[in-house]
């Protein structure tokens, strides 16, 4: 409810009216468009506005629901698994920023960073970067600060052992590995902050496509390791910025 807080906040200092909040409060919930009931309220009840799921969806779809979303005063549109067909045909109608590797498009600026600490993205090898960018975007679209860390998988733990003093000052760790998925449980014995595991679907025959590193992400001896699904870049990135807004409720 950090929305509703931020909104009874600005009307107790002043620099919103009440008729401006009682507007706000009562956004209609939903808006229908036929083809998709865009959630106009969920800004207000969770903190993070809707995001757009671009698979499945074609160009003109996610032009009309983003459209919607900007009129009813969403800034920053997040819009995740767009292919470039699709973002190319967008393009010729909205200022989408569009990352191909990632799958991510963008559109409006970025907000500044508000989080209470920085969200570290890391990843096994340089071939589960696609995830990791997916990861950070995302969080980045929300509010935090990113830093990225690729390439420092098990193989040669020298190289993620030489950023101790960078995993130590992450408030959160976004882990992304394929193969035996070991990342996750190494990380998880360094730090001192909560780790999200994303397996991978990179890997040889029986990695079956990801379900290797899934399982052993699920069966880290390391505590405080949570997992999310495999190739789920954009969970544990909405997973992360979550974390990294917390505050103590009363």
């Amino acid at each position: 409810m950090n929305e509703v807080r931020k909104i009874l906040t600005a009307v107790r200092d002043g620099t919103m009216d009440v008729e401006d909040a009682l507007q706000k409060l009562k956004l209609q919930p939903f808006e229908d468009l036929g083809y998709a009931k865009v959630d106009l309220h969920r800004k207000v009840r969770q903190g993070t506005a809707e995001v757009i799921y671009g698979a499945g969806k074609t160009p003109e779809q996610i032009i009309g629901i983003t459209n919607n979303m900007q009129k009813n005063g969403q800034k920053t549109i997040l819009i995740t698994r767009l292919s470039a067909e699709s973002a190319a045909i967008i393009q010729k109608a909205l200022p989408l920023e569009y990352h191909k590797s990632a799958g991510i498009g963008i559109i409006g600026s970025l907000p500044p960073a508000d989080g209470i600490g920085k969200i570290l993205v890391m990843t096994g090898g340089t071939s589960d970067i696609p995830v990791a960018e997916e990861a950070a975007l995302t969080a980045e679209a929300l509010g935090n600060e990113v830093v990225r860390l690729y390439d420092v998988g098990v193989a040669g733990i020298h190289r993620l052992l030489s950023h101790m003093e960078l995993i130590m000052s992450a408030s959160v760790i976004i882990a992304i590995a394929g193969m035996e998925g070991a990342l996750a449980s190494v990380v998880g014995g360094l730090a001192d902050c909560p780790i999200i595991a994303v397996p991978t679907s990179v890997g040889y025959g029986a990695a079956f496509q990801g379900l290797a590193a899934l399982l052993s992400m699920l069966n880290s001896c390391a505590s405080g390791v949570g997992v999310v699904n495999i190739d789920n870049g954009f969970g544990a990135g909405y997973l992360a910025a979550m974390i990294n807004h917390m505050e103590a409720k009363a």
